[in-house]
């Protein structure tokens, strides 16, 4: 799966190291056993491909790819069209509502946002079918790190949104004086009502954005029928 050249140019060299070998080959074993490995190998890449390295504005951190048949597509709390919208993501759009007074969406395909410079992306881009974290610790934390490192280098003004404890940890090292870092617990049901609810980070990453000059996010999602991504997907049959 070839990265766009903006991505390509930066993590390169990446796959030249022991590590990404050794998770290449992690991958591969799995497959030859004939697990089955979500998303797809075309999608694990969606998220970076999706949002070019020079229009990051916003980055929303996850930990793993849904594990459930039809959901994963390369973007972190984003599921596919026609699939039900999950728990964790029904609570960001409350939150949304809440915050933004947005309606939520009737579904949970989320590439609108990547496509406006929002960086949807998991520390870990796959996962076993029906085995939640179970491709973690292979190796993708550390590309993903490094993903993490190139934005708070090389840019300046990103709104990095970390929920829960796990996205915090992986967003340490970025420099608060470049960036705008927003903390709270994760969405997810178990957690959403000791924070996430009120955090009001949509309206602060806009409020963010547009005092540096840049364009805010539109939060609101579209109706998917006639969308371009929809409408490629009918006419090809392009993977997401």
């Amino acid at each position: 799966m070839m990265l766009i050249p903006s991505w390509q140019t930066r993590l390169a060299d990446e796959f030249d190291k022991d590590y990404m070998r050794s998770l290449q080959q992690f991958l591969d074993g799995e497959q030859k056993q004939g697990k089955v490995i979500y998303p797809a190998e075309a999608e694990r890449f969606t998220a970076l491909n999706k949002t070019p390295f020079e229009q990051v504005k916003v980055v929303i951190l996850g930990q793993d790819p849904y594990h459930g048949e039809g959901q994963a597509h390369g973007l972190s709390f984003s599921v596919k069209p026609n699939v039900k919208v999950p728990p964790s993501l029904v609570n960001i759009y409350k939150e949304l509502e809440m915050d933004l007074g947005i309606s939520p969406a009737q579904h949970g395909f989320l590439a609108q946002w990547a496509q406006q410079g929002v960086l949807l992306l998991n520390s870990v881009l796959t996962v076993e079918a029906s085995k939640a974290g179970s491709h973690q610790n292979k190796g993708w934390e550390i590309f993903t790190d490094k993903i993490i490192e190139l934005i708070n280098n090389e840019h300046q003004g990103v709104v990095f949104m970390l929920w829960g404890s796990y996205a915090q940890k992986k967003g340490q090292h970025i420099d608060r004086t470049k960036h705008c870092v927003l903390e709270s617990v994760h969405p997810s049901p178990l957690s959403a009502y000791r924070g996430f609810f009120g955090c009001q980070h949509f309206s602060k990453a806009n409020g963010y954005l547009e005092s540096l000059g840049k364009q805010s996010i539109e939060w609101q999602l579209k109706p998917l029928e006639g969308t371009e991504d929809v409408k490629q997907t009918q006419q090809f049959g392009l993977p997401f």
